[in-house]
């Protein structure tokens, strides 16, 4: 034989040795591509499902809340007609509807057990009227701030403040300064 054809042959046996040995490996490399690319297709498919339950439970929450908003402004309505229902309760306890329980004809009838108009100054307002009431301030119920009402018997206008409110003014003015006392020294300690 010839030396070109036994380097041929030697070539070739190496090339089919290493086709022998690179072929399991190849396989293998094969093998495992195909497997990464089976688990990456399942990991596509199992979170496509997650992100799919995830917006529908998005969207049942926000109804739920929705929902829920409307159950809370139901809630209000309800707690403020009963406000209403309550208030109106007390105006009629106190006496001040009896206008709706009684008709025109019949004014006559109840007009000495009625009360009078709450405006008891006569400016066209009852909401002083009731604060006077309501604050102490007008205890005859002439509709005049008893504080400016002139004295009995003296015929002059003192339109002075009570002691208790003077007092009670120099005790804030007292507190306020202590505080600021206070602030200042608590400054001082965390500055050193």
């Amino acid at each position: 034989m010839s030396t070109g054809l036994i380097v041929v042959i030697v070539v070739v046996a190496i090339i089919l040795i290493a086709v022998l040995v690179m072929l399991p490996r190849m396989r293998a490399s094969a093998k495992r591509q195909q497997a990464e690319r089976e688990l990456h297709r399942r990991r596509e498919t199992v979170a496509d499902e997650h992100r799919s339950a995830a917006r529908e439970r998005e969207q049942r929450a926000e109804a739920a809340e929705q929902k829920a908003r409307m159950a809370e402004q139901a809630a209000q309505k309800e707690r403020a007609e009963a406000g209403l229902m309550e208030e109106r309760a007390k105006m009629h306890e106190q006496g001040r509807a009896d206008h709706e329980l009684v008709d025109e004809d019949e004014r006559d009838k109840f007009a000495d057990v009625m009360e009078t108009s709450a405006d008891r100054d006569g400016d066209g307002h009852t909401m002083d009227d009731r604060a006077r009431a309501a604050m102490g301030r007008d205890d005859d119920r002439d509709g005049v701030d008893d504080r400016h009402e002139t004295t009995a018997g003296t015929g002059d206008a003192t339109g002075a403040v009570s002691g208790d409110y003077e007092r009670g003014r120099e005790d804030e003015k007292r507190f306020e300064r202590q505080r600021l006392t206070d602030d200042v020294r608590e400054s001082e300690r965390q500055n050193r």
